[in-house]
């Protein structure tokens, strides 16, 4: 067997090295050793991403790779997850409890009230400060979640738009209280008819943001995005890993039993001291996330219980296949068909992140 090397040490040239079966895997294994030195002087990736569809097995994966890698270099977590941010949201969202969190820093979890809307945008000024600092403690910094919104601006960047104004926003939620979400809708329809297209009339939260933008600054927002003004996303190179589950019935049965535990746990008492609050509405950011929607609409007398399960799990499974599209479109992805530590430990050797 043959195999065609070529060096990229000053003035060497290709050769042609002779091996037999035995040989190859050493060989390869040295090839694999030499490229990291050389990748060791550029400069490896500073940060991992693990991303995936709900249910798909990120979080144990991330936990169990962050106590491998340390071996090597501390890892801390960073959560890409739109709903853990908040706080009092913990069974819905599969949050890691404080054993599962002992010994690895966790960022981005319970940092709001359920009140307090969280964007993409706050999460990008918050994750890229994060990472600095990791960085800069020559740690490693293992992003994982499955707001592919979040990994998107982290990638991408994000249109550089005005912050939030609570006073604007109080006063759009009051004349949608009043006149009903689609009044808001056409409302859109009228400033910004590019972003009504794309914004669906049960969008709340996209809708108030929309139309905030365009209180702020008297510009649309399709406008402002066209304008070509962007928040950077993270700088330098991004090791980027995926769970894309190959059998999508395997995951809907996960998808199914997870949520049976959850309401075994207790789910829809964490619901009811969240709607017992009294100052939270079904328009939150937070009240929408996905399983907490139907159990707010169950206790508010909207739905029987077989109904809140059943939509429950469509909505989880709708979410899925949006997280598959995502990822079906991106570029520079290891992926992973199963949460297999030893798999994603490959993946981390050939990008020499680890030893």
């Amino acid at each position: 067997m043959h195999c065609y090397v070529t060096s990229s040490r000053p003035n060497a040239v290709g050769s042609v090295i002779t091996v037999d079966r035995r040989g190859l895997s050493s060989l390869c294994l040295r090839l694999i050793d030499y490229s990291c030195e050389v990748s060791d002087q550029l400069s490896p990736p500073q940060c991992i991403c693990l991303m995936g569809p709900t249910a798909s097995g990120k979080s144990d994966l991330a936990i169990r790779l962050a106590q491998k890698l340390a071996d090597d270099r501390p890892v801390e977590i960073i959560s890409v997850d739109s709903a853990m941010v908040y706080r009092g949201l913990d069974i819905g969202t599969a949050k890691p409890d404080i054993v599962e969190r002992a010994g690895i820093p966790h960022h981005l979890i319970d940092i709001r009230d359920p009140l307090d809307p969280y964007s993409a945008a706050d999460f990008l000024n918050d994750a890229r400060q994060l990472v600095g600092d990791i960085v800069r403690k020559q740690r490693t910094a293992l992003l994982v979640g499955g707001t592919m919104l979040y990994f998107k601006a982290l990638k991408d960047g994000i249109a550089d738009l005005p912050p939030a104004d609570d006073t604007i926003r109080r006063s759009i939620v009051e004349f949608a209280g009043q006149n009903g979400w689609a009044a808001v809708h056409e409302r859109l329809q009228v400033i910004d008819p590019v972003a009504a297209e794309r914004i669906h009339p049960n969008d709340p939260q996209r809708l108030q943001r929309a139309l905030e933008v365009y209180e702020l600054t008297g510009q649309s927002l399709t406008t402002l995005q066209q304008a070509g003004r962007q928040r950077q996303g993270l700088a330098g190179s991004i090791c980027q890993i995926a769970i894309v589950p190959s059998d999508r019935e395997k995951l809907h049965t996960r998808i199914a039993s997870r949520f049976k535990e959850m309401l075994a746990n207790g789910l829809i008492e964490e619901v009811a001291c969240l709607f017992d609050r009294g100052d939270l509405t079904a328009s939150l950011p937070a009240i929408r996330s996905v399983g907490y929607r139907q159990v707010w609409q169950h206790l508010a007398g909207e739905l029987s219980y077989s109904e809140m399960v059943e939509l429950a799990l469509i909505a989880t499974r709708q979410l899925a296949k949006r997280q598959f599209t995502w990822l079906r479109s991106w570029k520079d992805l290891d992926i992973l068909s199963a949460p297999i530590e030893e798999d994603a430990l490959k993946i981390l050797r050939s990008r020499c992140i680890l030893s």
